[in-house]
C-alpha cells in the first residue's frame, strides 16, 4: 500500500488542480488571440463609431442630453419620415428616461416642412444646415456614406456614438438606448 504522506500523490493532486483551473483559461486565450474566435460580434445593435466625432459648436443646444439625430433633406421624403417616426416612437418607449433623450433634425437641403414637423414631431430640434459652411461642418464629422436612412445617437457632450439604420428593427435601437442611459451618469 502506498504511503499517503509521500510527495508523489500530493504532487499529482496539485498538478490536477492546477490543470483544472488553468487549462480553460489557457484555452480561452488561445481561442481569442490565436484563432480570432469572438463569441458575439457585439452587444449593440447599432454601429459603434470609432473614433468619436463631435458635432459642430453650432449645435450646442443639444448639449446636456442624449440625442437622436437625423441628417438629411428637410423636405422629408419617405426615408426621412420613417427615420423620424422611428426616433419618435423610440423616444416615447423610453418611459422614465424620456426626459434624458431629445430628437433633432439637421436639414442639409430644402429646409423645412414645418407643418409636418409641428404636427407629427412636436418638440424636435430643427437645424437649418443649408448654409454651405454649416453643412460642410456637419457632414465632415459624420461617417462617409448615404445618411438618408440613419439615425445617430449623440451623447450629452456632443460626441456621435452610434449609427443606426432606421430600416432595421427599431427594438435594437431601443435596447441600445436603454443600455446607454442605464450605464451613463451624464445627461
Amino acid at each position: 500500500m502506498p504511503d499517503p504522506t509521500s510527495p508523489k500523490p500530493q504532487r499529482r493532486t496539485l498538478y490536477l488542480l492546477l490543470g483544472l483551473f488553468f487549462l480553460p483559461l489557457a484555452a480561452s486565450f488561445l481561442l481569442y488571440y490565436a484563432v480570432g474566435y469572438r463569441p458575439a460580434a457585439g452587444a449593440n445593435h447599432g454601429e459603434l463609431l470609432q473614433p468619436l466625432r463631435q458635432l459642430p459648436a453650432a449645435m450646442q443646444a443639444l448639449e446636456g442630453k442624449w440625442s437622436l439625430v437625423y441628417v438629411g433633406d428637410g423636405r422629408c421624403d419617405d426615408a426621412c419620415r420613417n427615420a423620424l417616426y422611428t426616433a419618435r416612437q423610440t423616444h416615447v418607449l423610453l418611459n422614465k428616461d424620456v426626459e434624458r433623450l431629445q430628437r433633432a433634425l439637421v436639414a442639409t437641403s430644402g429646409c423645412c416642412d414645418r407643418s409636418f414637423l409641428d404636427t407629427e414631431h412636436a418638440g424636435i430640434h430643427v437645424y437649418d444646415a443649408t448654409d454651405p459652411a454649416l453643412r460642410a461642418a456637419v457632414l465632415s464629422v459624420l461617417p462617409p456614406g448615404d445618411h438618408a436612412n440613419h439615425l445617430f445617437v449623440v451623447d450629452p457632450l456632443l460626441n456621435i456614438v452610434l449609427r443606426f439604420d432606421a430600416r432595421e428593427n427599431p427594438k435594437g435601437l431601443l435596447e441600445d438606448l436603454k443600455k446607454l442611459l442605464k450605464l451613463s451618469h451624464i445627461g
